[in-house]
Formats: structure tokens, sequence, C-alpha cells
């Protein structure tokens, strides 16, 4: 049996001035969701990793009653400080129906170019996942960086870095808090902080 082609179900979130650009792989099942926004599966960390970098609050952007985060809080912030968001993949088959990077098989990948030519500011890049640094590391040749460091390329003649960030998955094995503070670094060497 063909497994279905899965096409990304939301648009890159690229505001205006945005000089980083989080880059994950492609978004859960729909029934993983909580929300309609990236990192939308409720156990996922990244939310609660953005609380702690620029609240000191874990819980900030999450609504505990109704199991869920607070979008416009989160579209807020990520505007306010300069973060675009979106996936190294626009068009997917997942080979054994879950979350899984490893599960995933990239039908179509981003044109990154054309996402950056929107935001003309930005000059970071960050992957949150193995999946999304193979894209990087594949089309553009830019080796993958040490956890917590960046490696520096040129793309369509614009000088980057990419950042390597731990994930925000539940099953990486590192504590919330050291995944923020590598978050928080980032954004302080960034200026976003």
């Amino acid at each position: 049996m063909m497994i279905p082609i899965e096409q990304h179900p939301l648009r890159p979130f690229l505001p205006e001035g945005a000089r980083l650009l989080m880059l994950g792989s492609f978004p859960p099942p729909k029934h993983r969701w909580s929300f309609d926004f990236f990192y939308p599966n409720f156990s996922n960390q990244m939310w609660q990793v953005f609380g702690l970098v620029f609240f000191d609050d874990a819980d900030r952007l999450l609504d505990k009653d109704t199991h869920t985060f607070k979008q416009s809080d989160i579209q807020a912030l990520l505007t306010e400080r300069g973060v675009a968001i979106y996936d190294t993949a626009c068009a997917v088959r997942r080979l054994s129906g879950n979350a899984s990077d490893k599960d995933l098989e990239i039908v179509e990948k981003t044109d990154i170019p054309a996402l950056l030519a929107q935001i003309p500011h930005c000059h970071d890049i960050v992957c949150t996942g193995q999946k999304s640094f193979s894209v990087l590391t594949d089309d553009f040749g830019v080796p993958i960086p040490a956890m917590g460091n960046y490696n520096e390329f040129i793309l369509a003649g614009r000088p980057m870095r990419l950042w390597r960030m731990p994930s925000s998955s539940r099953a990486f094995p590192m504590q919330l808090e050291e995944k923020a503070a590598y978050y928080r670094e980032m954004m302080k060497t960034i200026g976003i902080l």
C-alpha cells in the first residue's frame, strides 16, 4: 500500500524584522496537536523553554487548564523578539504514522533561500532536530556544529550562522532547565535577549 503524502499544514511564521529562523522537521500528526501553531504537541517542551528564557517561568506560555498553549502570547513574543519559524520539509510520508524524525521521508524540501528572502535581517538559523540538520548539511554543505555552538556559512550571498540546540522533545535526554540554558545563550549572542 502506498503511504500518502502529507503537505505542510501551516504557513511559515515570518515576522517583519526577524533575526532568527527556527527550523524543525515537520509537525506531528494532527491528532497530537493542542493548538494550531508550531510545536503543537503539549508534551513538546519548546514553549516551556521559551517561557524560561524570556520570563524565567516554564509555565508562562502554557494553559494548563485547557492542556494547550497561549498562542497569541507566543506569536506576540516571537514577533517582538524577531523569531521566525518553519520546517525543512513541505511534504512528507510518515513511514510509521508518528512524529518521529527517523520515520519521516521528506518528499519535498522547503526552499530555505526563499524563506530568507522574506526576512532580510535574519543571519541566524537554528535547527531543532537531526532531520532538519540533514537538510541544511546536505543542501548547503554546512557541518553540524557542537551542541550550543554555530558554524558560519554563506547562503544566497548572505553570511549566516547555523546553530545547534537540544531537541525540545521530551524524549531528548536533557533536563528542561539545561535545554533553556542553551537557548538563552544563543538568544543573547544573537541580540534577541
